[in-house]
């Protein structure tokens, strides 16, 4: 059984015509790469590289980044860092106090002078660094959480989006796209940007569609 071909209505051609959703997994590939470490040690990473054109044409906008989770960790750290420091110090948890000091005896009954103790040093501040440092990561978490959540709940209809997407058929000859076999739309050619907007209007999130505008000009 042969595949059905769509012709372009822009150039009324179907060599270089085809499905969306192939377009946009062609241009999405797996990268190996081997690069060092913080240690300088060898390892393999894998990233996902996507075309321009692979890109325009997502069905949903890309979820959000956690680059700010790097802050996070970074806070936690200097958090437990200084609360160790504390504790080592003995600013906390210490059970009995520090011994009187001795009066030293020299012979024939004689006593030297007391010299004063050194001040034990001021360790406050590290209570109050560390308190600050792990405020702050729980409001970083806080952030990210939030941001999960509301793109999920955000792009719970995106299955609707999907379906309208499916049905799109991009022509590599003119840049432009069309939609087959879907009630209520013909087949009038379509940049970029505007098939962004009506697929992602369809799926509840077209308001994006205007923040993450597409460069109509982008081929593979």
């Amino acid at each position: 059984m042969s595949r059905t071909r769509y012709t372009c209505p822009s150039c009324d051609r179907d060599d270089l015509v085809q499905a969306v959703p192939a377009v946009y997994l062609a241009g999405r590939d797996a990268v190996t790469s081997r690069e060092r470490d913080s240690d300088g040690d060898m390892r393999t990473v894998t990233r996902t590289v996507s075309t321009g054109l692979s890109d325009a044409l997502a069905p949903m906008p890309a979820p959000p980044t956690y680059a700010i989770g790097c802050l996070g960790v970074l806070a936690t750290a200097v958090s437990i860092g200084t609360f160790l420091g504390g504790v080592l110090a003995g600013k906390w948890f210490r059970d009995e106090p520090a011994d009187e000091p001795q009066e030293s005896q020299w012979p024939g009954g004689w006593s030297a002078p007391e010299v004063p103790a050194a001040a034990p040093p001021d360790l406050d501040f590290l209570g109050w660094i560390s308190a600050f440092a792990l405020l702050a990561a729980v409001l970083v978490f806080a952030v990210m959480l939030r941001r999960r959540a509301t793109f999920a709940r955000l792009t719970r209809r995106r299955h609707h989006a999907e379906e309208l997407w499916s049905h799109g058929w991009y022509c590599h000859r003119c840049g432009t796209v069309h939609f087959e076999d879907v009630p209520g739309e013909d087949r009038t050619p379509l940049s970029l940007q505007r098939f962004r907007e009506k697929v992602w209007e369809h799926g509840g999130y077209g308001d994006l569609a205007g923040e993450r505008r597409v460069v109509d000009s982008v081929r593979d």
